[in-house]
């Protein structure tokens, strides 16, 4: 390359790059904003997430334009390679996040419609959860931060963990008072939402590890025991 257009190409990269991070802190606003309207029963703020998930699915096409653009006219190699497929899949990732967090959103519109269930199950505290992992999964590829990407996955276990525990919760509230049965099944919905952002905050880590070691730990085979 020449200096101008090497100091081009990496503009480009910087540009997707920051594009890519503005996008996953859009995606984390949302869940924020979303627990927020199903906590204080807003109906306001839940139709501003379901209209903000827009946004994010422009940021989408956007990206999607761009690394293509720079595959085709600057043709990378490397790392620099890895990190522009990367941000493909990333970008998927990102904007299902911003679904279900549209998603929590319509429930909590649901549920304002209904009365206040009197129960103890602390969505919260999933939502926390993959809320922490979001924004260290998102801090983990802005520092290309590969061993922070593998604490990421390793965490969703709780998050696992503690949606099947939450959502044993509601289940047994029906169980206890079928009544209720109408306003426990968009909780559970929640839960699930809250839960499959976990998974897809767990692609974000897997595709960061990639993008920095050259290594596809989301195939990764296990060992076979000796015979």
């Amino acid at each position: 390359m020449t200096a101008l257009t090497s100091k081009t190409f990496e503009q480009e990269l910087r540009t997707l790059r920051e594009k890519l991070a503005t996008m996953g802190s859009r995606a984390e606003e949302q869940i924020t904003l979303a627990m927020k309207a199903l906590g204080d029963r807003d109906d306001d703020l839940a139709r501003r997430v379901i209209t903000n998930d827009a946004t994010i699915d422009r940021d989408e096409n956007e990206i999607d334009e761009l690394a293509l653009q720079i595959l085709a006219t600057r043709q990378p190699v490397a790392s620099d390679l890895r990190f522009i497929t990367m941000s493909l899949k990333f970008v998927v990732d990102v904007e299902r996040i911003g679904d279900l967090a549209a998603g929590i959103a319509k429930r909590a519109l649901e549920l304002n419609r209904l009365p206040s269930l009197d129960s103890k199950v602390d969505l919260q505290r999933l939502a926390s959860l993959a809320q922490k992992n979001l924004h260290a999964a998102l801090d983990a590829f802005v520092k290309k931060d590969a061993d922070a990407a593998t604490a990421v996955i390793t965490a969703d276990v709780e998050i696992d963990r503690l949606n099947a525990s939450l959502f044993a919760e509601l289940i047994a509230h029906v169980a206890t008072d079928p009544a209720t049965v109408t306003r426990v099944l968009p909780l559970t919905s929640v839960c699930r939402y809250l839960e499959r952002i976990g998974d897809h905050v767990k692609n974000l880590a897997e595709e960061v590890v990639y993008m920095v070691r050259a290594t596809d730990v989301k195939h990764r085979q296990i060992p076979r025991p000796p015979n």
